[in-house]
């Protein structure tokens, strides 16, 4: 452990946890020697360049206890040809019944239409909720992709980039959101001020392998950038949003 690791001091029960863990894909090494224990209660940020490995070790996070985790991946995985309301609503398919979870895809049942309407407010979908999910902007998809999470009503949140599609004020808003939700989260960011602002733990990825894991508070930007070199890749452009389309409201 180098002089920027440190243990975590967090007395909540353990969640996750990686010992050694390596990870080739046909003969690419993606993951070297991880090791990682997360807490209930942590909010991490997974921090690093383009390639480093962040989505592999979120993934072997999630492995470990699907059924226990609201997973928002970088993709979003919505299902095009559906409406953002259905999309959302399939956060809920762990707890609702087959044939009511099909009867829905038909006719929306009462209480999880309600339920979807007061989420897709606060997420600024409202106008949005019954067209098809392809129709929409990079940034309302992962404004829906927030709502299937969410609408997951579980614990555990594992992201990876949630809000790299939208402006940098929606994009703190929702991720203060998200951690007000959810009791633990581990965050893959690019955004490294987001990363110190909100997260209490940062876990830096650089070539696969683990080079620091602190206290965000021990941390700062030039610290930050004496662990790896700049991404060389630029990030697209934020998609900004039209005033008055989406506001998070109190909860």
């Amino acid at each position: 452990m180098s002089a920027f690791q440190t243990k975590s001091k967090t007395e909540g029960k353990m969640v996750f946890r990686l010992a050694n863990e390596s990870l080739t894909l046909g003969r690419n090494p993606i993951l070297h020697g991880i090791d990682l224990e997360v807490r209930s209660g942590e909010k991490i940020a997974l921090i690093g360049p383009s390639g480093a490995g962040k989505t592999s070790l979120l993934n072997l996070l999630y492995q470990q206890q699907p059924g226990q985790v609201a997973l928002q991946p970088q993709q979003t995985g919505l299902v095009d040809l559906l409406s953002t309301y259905q999309n959302i609503f399939m956060g809920a398919l762990d707890r609702v019944a087959t044939l009511p979870a099909l009867w829905n895809l038909v006719r929306p049942l009462a209480q999880h239409r309600a339920e979807i309407e007061k989420l897709a407010e606060t997420l600024g979908l409202s106008d949005k909720l019954w067209q098809s999910v392809d129709r929409l902007s990079g940034g309302q998809r992962q404004r829906v992709a927030i709502g299937r999470a969410l609408y997951r009503r579980q614990s555990i949140f594992l992201g990876d980039e949630p809000v790299s599609a939208v402006d940098p004020l929606q994009a703190k808003l929702l991720l203060e959101h998200l951690l007000d939700q959810h009791e633990t989260a581990v965050v893959s960011l690019h955004n490294r001020q987001l990363a110190l602002e909100h997260f209490d733990r940062l876990v830096i990825v650089v070539d696969g392998r683990i080079v620091c894991d602190a206290p965000a508070a021990s941390l700062n930007e030039a610290k930050l950038d004496s662990f790896y070199q700049q991404d060389p890749t630029p990030e697209p452009p934020a998609e900004p949003a039209p005033a008055g389309e989406w506001a998070i409201s109190g909860s």
